[in-house]
């Protein structure tokens, strides 16, 4: 009498089950109860039962349970006290781990064995059901029988909610021949003759014959030179073998790994997770008397080893050892498959060859109409691990990532040659620098300078006087250097110049061009700028410096006027105080963080005219920088660094700064 929570042992599995599980175990058993007979003649019957109810759509009846005998050993005390031991270990060198009959409740309402074995000289039979609460064992009946050979038969009995969906006696097949292939193909193996059928119907399929009968073109091995791999673990070498099949129709089946443990199917995995191009099936020619037809195939690759049977779950739904980068075993589920998909690689090798040459010419035909900027990375790109019939948007993303990586090893590497270099070997460093760096990052640096050559020309033009005689507005002026009523989450680095007026504003966090400083409220600064300093790279922190911006259209000097209500340096020092005193937000609803010590800068940039000079000098207090076209002060009562500068000076400045590089290009 057992004392087994069988509900929560049932409720408990969780690994890689399904609904076939149950059945594939049952069968299993049933081949290694006759294994423990002298009998030449195995034979396991698999009986379908179907529901009596019919289908609504009229479609064939789904299927309700199994019946499974079989000509073994039966049930004798022996066999019969190891099912009512949880964790038997009595078919331990079987690879049994004592649970199986605790999965065939999980997908179906009740287990019932019938059994018929030879005790001394008598045969038994012995009847039971598989509890559900406590007992494994109950409704136990033994007598003696009449019966001239020994045998089982286990019924698995009512499918739970509708969970075996094929109906088809020749998909079950199918789909059990897969599972059991192993036990078909294991050299120095003879397979009890196994055969599937319907209740009530005549005629059966033997899963024997989709392997050893060529006649069914279901199955056929394929015979590959390096069907043998070493991996290193934790405690040594582990050595695996591979078995390669073609099974042909598949349907909407994909070429497989299959590891295997114990002769039973564990795990499969699509082989083109590790190699893309066995995502479509293949296709054989066959000849058929005189005429020739295509039948497609896919390709399944069996594993075996000693490290797979040592290490599968209790369940056999999986393996103890990790699917990536096993620390503790040494040896994961990836490294396996990877090694197995390589091996499949020989079963179809011309036809996998093309098809990369085939995604070779789709990434060459792309980058040469499309990305010719590409085309140095095309040169030795590895696009192994890119999908066979990649979108365009995939295959410029794999581009895309190529160049990353290039870059970063670059990157790297001139980093260290310009760490070990000296300035005695100065040149001879340089040009080892410049010769690691990638053709791509050249051709992207030529491109940004001339980019850069071309708006210094556009802004000069907008700063002289047009054809009527009049100067560009502040509006035009103000677009070149940064668009109005746009902000950084609006506008990417590429389309804004704010290096015009300084370098450093090309790393910011936040940025609002001619946008309202918070909800409600009309007044805006040009240009506010949330600077982030390379040196700190911050967010929105206290200490980040704030930076203001005030254009004015070239010319322009009225608003120096004691009327005007448009004083650009009143203007800075007003949202300098509003940001100050926590009235401004930034476009996302984010307070604008400030301490006492966060330093502003302000800048106004317009023509400084004799009026303009006058008015900076005698009313505002600046002072003037030695070219005199730019004045400065600093108010120190609100940390505020001012800066007033002429639309000439800022041109001559950018002009000055990029001039060795035009005169490098050329240009």
């Amino acid at each position: 009498m057992s004392n087994v929570n069988i509900k929560r042992a049932v409720e408990n599995i969780r690994s890689g089950t399904t609904v076939y599980t149950p059945l594939i175990e049952v069968i299993v058993n049933a081949i290694q109860a006759i294994e423990c007979t002298d009998n030449s003649d195995g034979t396991i019957k698999v009986t379908v039962k179907r529901c009596s109810q019919a289908e609504l759509d009229s479609s064939i009846p789904a299927i309700d349970s199994f019946e499974i005998s079989d000509n073994g050993i039966g049930f004798n005390d022996e066999n019969r006290q190891s099912f009512d031991t949880l964790y038997s270990d009595h078919k331990l060198q079987e690879g049994g781990k004592g649970f199986g009959r605790f999965i065939c409740l999980k997908y179906f309402e009740n287990l019932k064995i019938e059994s018929i074995y030879l005790d001394g000289d008598t045969f038994k039979k012995r009847a039971f059901s598989m509890g559900k609460s406590n007992d494994i064992i109950v409704n136990e009946k033994l007598s003696v029988t009449s019966a001239a050979h020994s045998g089982s038969t286990i019924t698995l009995h009512s499918v739970k909610d509708g969970r075996f969906t094929d109906k088809k006696i020749s998909t079950i097949a199918r789909n059990l021949v897969d599972k059991l292939l192993p036990y078909f193909i294991t050299e120095g193996y003879s397979c009890p003759r196994i055969a599937i059928e319907e209740e009530g119907q005549s005629g059966s399929i033997v899963l024997n014959e989709f392997v050893s009968n060529e006649l069914s073109g279901v199955i056929k091995e394929v015979s590959v030179p390096s069907n043998k791999f070493k991996l290193q673990g934790a405690k040594g070498e582990q050595d695996f073998s591979v078995r390669v099949f073609k099974l042909y129709s598949p349907k909407s089946q994909r070429s497989k790994i299959s590891l295997v443990a114990h002769k039973r199917e564990v795990t499969e995995t699509p082989i083109h997770n590790y190699i893309p191009e066995f995502i479509e099936e293949f296709y054989d020619k066959d000849v058929i008397g005189e005429s020739k037809r295509e039948r497609n195939f896919i390709i399944k690759a069996y594993v075996f080893g000693d490290y797979l049977d040592n290490n599968v779950t209790l369940e056999r739904g999986g393996f103890t050892f990790q699917k990536d980068n096993d620390v503790l075993l040494g040896i994961s589920q990836s490294e396996i498959e990877k090694a197995a998909a390589e091996a499949a690689i020989q079963a179809v090798g011309e036809d996998i060859h093309a098809r990369q040459e085939r995604k070779f010419e789709r990434v060459k035909s792309y980058v040469d109409e499309e990305a010719p900027w590409h085309r140095n990375i095309l040169k030795d790109i590895d696009l192994s691990d890119m999908p066979y019939n990649a979108p365009t948007a995939e295959i410029e993303i794999t581009l895309q990532k190529e160049k990353y990586n290039r870059e970063i090893t670059i990157r790297s590497e001139v980093t260290k040659l310009l760490e070990d270099g000296s300035i005695s070997d100065l040149k001879e460093n340089v040009t080892r620098v410049v010769s690691k760096i990638s053709e791509s990052s050249k051709n992207d640096l030529i491109h940004y300078i001339a980019l850069r050559r071309n708006v210094l020309d556009v802004f000069r033009k907008s700063l002289e006087i047009d054809e009527a005689g009049k100067y560009s507005s502040e509006g035009a002026v103000h677009d070149i250097i940064f668009p109005r009523r746009s902000d950084s989450e609006k506008t990417s680095f590429d389309e804004h110049n704010l290096w015009i007026i300084d370098e450093r504003l090309n790393f910011t966090n936040y940025i609002a061009s001619d946008l309202p400083l918070g909800s409600g409220n009309t007044d805006r600064p040009d240009l506010l700028v949330y600077d982030r300093r390379v040196i700190f790279r911050g967010d929105n922190e206290l200490g980040n410096p704030v930076t203001i911006f005030e254009f004015k259209k070239p010319q322009r000097d009225d608003f120096v006027n004691p009327s005007s209500s448009e004083d650009p340096v009143q203007q800075i020092v007003r949202y300098v105080n509003r940001i100050r005193d926590g009235e401004c937000r930034t476009p996302q609803g984010r307070k604008i963080l400030v301490a006492e010590n966060t330093p502003f800068y302000g800048y106004v940039v317009c023509d400084i005219t004799h009026k303009v000079e006058k008015w900076l000098e005698r009313e505002k207090d600046f002072k003037p920088m030695p070219d005199r076209l730019g004045w400065f002060q600093w108010q120190g009562n609100i940390n505020l660094y001012m800066e007033v500068l002429s639309w000439d000076k800022v041109l001559k400045d950018a002009d000055m700064r990029n001039k060795i590089f035009f005169h490098k290009l050329g240009i």
